[in-house]
């Protein structure tokens, strides 16, 4: 395996280095995309890391050389900021995951090591609608998948009223799982919708699944209170049956969001916060 990162931060090189540990990986470094352009004509690579200093349209261009030079090769793209038209693109371009400071290293790092460990992710995020006010995307089930996408919501996310940008995200994420999980069984040849929608005064995040539906009277698995004796209870409930460690994240979701609301059948949810309070 082999990674190629441009003009990256020592810091940077130094968590990559300490991620990557005891795996059989070369880390090569280049001055600028040309030069980048030049090894990869020469030699394999399977990660690529972009000069951070550079914009996500270059970076974009980037990519798509990189698919023709090199199709199987992730690229992760550094950029000192990214508006929502650049993000779009950048998902069209099949780029892996997108990155803008203040950058946690450590989290960049991990995300190299999560695309060093995968092969099949092409076309896993395909764009429905990229308009700023309305992103729709048709998104496989597959955990990589949902961790890809939740980063590329983090840079696509405005500030949010109170601080609780961060909380919203995680509520996102859950919900993302849920249908992934509960809807799709994680079988990644199913795809999830998903919406992200703003208006004037409201953030709204609408999930479709696949699935047949629930009962949502029934989501005893779900943890209903940050009680002791409640987050025991439903993390042996969800062992019992056989789901993955989680449900805390519906939690937050209940906490962060002015309303959830599902449709009928159960495979299908929005979640709305107001962002005029």
């Amino acid at each position: 395996m082999r990674v190629l990162t441009i003009r990256p931060a020592f810091a940077f090189l130094t968590a990559l280095v300490r991620v990557l540990d005891g795996r059989d990986c070369e880390v090569e470094t280049s001055h600028g995309n040309i030069e980048a352009l030049h090894y990869l004509r020469i030699r394999a690579v399977d990660v690529v890391v972009s000069d951070p200093a550079t914009t996500v349209e270059e970076d974009v261009a980037l990519a798509k050389e990189l698919r023709n030079l090199r199709p199987a090769a992730r690229i992760i793209v550094l950029a000192p900021h990214a508006t929502h038209a650049e993000l779009v693109d950048a998902l069209r371009a099949d780029v892996f995951a997108c990155f803008t400071p203040p950058f946690d290293y450590q989290e960049v790092a991990s995300m190299v090591s999560t695309a060093l460990a995968v092969d099949r992710w092409r076309d896993g995020i395909q764009v429905v609608s990229g308009l700023p006010h309305w992103l729709t995307l048709r998104v496989a089930c597959h955990l990589l998948t949902a961790d890809r996408l939740v980063r590329f919501i983090t840079e696509l996310q405005p500030a949010t009223p109170n601080g609780d940008r961060d909380l919203l995200i995680a509520a996102f994420r859950e919900l993302l799982l849920n249908a992934m999980e509960y809807g799709a069984g994680f079988d990644a040849e199913k795809v999830v919708e998903v919406t992200a929608a703003r208006t004037a005064r409201a953030i709204v995040y609408h999930f479709k699944d696949p699935g047949s539906g629930f009962d949502y009277a029934d989501l005893e698995h779900a943890t209903a209170s940050a009680s002791p004796e409640a987050l025991l209870a439903a993390a042996a409930r969800r062992a019992e049956r056989g789901l993955r460690p989680g449900g805390f994240g519906m939690l937050i979701a209940r906490q962060v969001a002015d309303e959830i609301v599902y449709n009928e059948s159960g495979n299908e949810v929005i979640l709305i916060k107001h962002t005029d309070r």
